[in-house]
């Protein structure tokens, strides 16, 4: 069965921000019975990390809020993508241009940034509406990464599940 929608969550090295959204989400997918219905991948726009695992900071924080990212492995944003994913989701506004410049004008999906989901904080207020990267930081930087995933890839699921008219067990 070919899977309704097929999401795609892109950082600049595919080691902290866009795997750590991958695994929240495919956790969650899977939580609501929809695996089938939505694929999922990850992937950076530097070349620096390709077929590398998760920075092992992201990768411990991850498992601490219940996320396995321990099968994920860095990988380049490419020309293919653009036709295989209909959702491509930003961590932030750098990685967002990089995507639109690379973007055939056929391509007919979204290019969004990923904190566009979030639904549950008032982001004007906080004036978040990227995922930072937490690579040079502290342990706090990959807990906020996590949290902020856990928020936008909630409504996220949300909006797939209407827009796509998929049937969810859990939401």
């Amino acid at each position: 069965m070919q899977p309704a929608v097929s999401v795609l969550f892109v950082c600049l090295g595919n080691i902290c921000r866009s795997p750590t959204a991958h695994g929240v989400f495919q956790n969650l997918v899977d939580k609501a019975g929809l695996a089938d219905a939505i694929y999922i991948d990850s992937c950076g726009t530097g070349d620096w990390h390709i077929g590398h695992a998760p920075d092992e900071r992201a990768t411990q924080k991850a498992a601490q809020y219940g996320y396995d990212l321990s099968s994920l492995r860095a990988r380049q944003l490419c020309a293919n993508d653009f036709s295989q994913f209909n959702v491509l989701l930003a961590m932030d506004k750098a990685n967002l241009r990089d995507m639109r410049a690379l973007s055939p004008t056929s391509f007919q999906g979204k290019l969004e940034l990923f904190l566009s989901y979030d639904r549950a904080s008032d982001k004007s207020a906080a004036g978040v509406d990227e995922v930072p990267d937490p690579y040079y930081g502290g342990e706090q930087g990959f807990d906020e990464v996590v949290q902020l995933t856990e928020r936008a890839a909630r409504g996220l699921l949300e909006e797939l599940v209407r827009e796509y008219n998929l049937s969810s067990s859990s939401l």
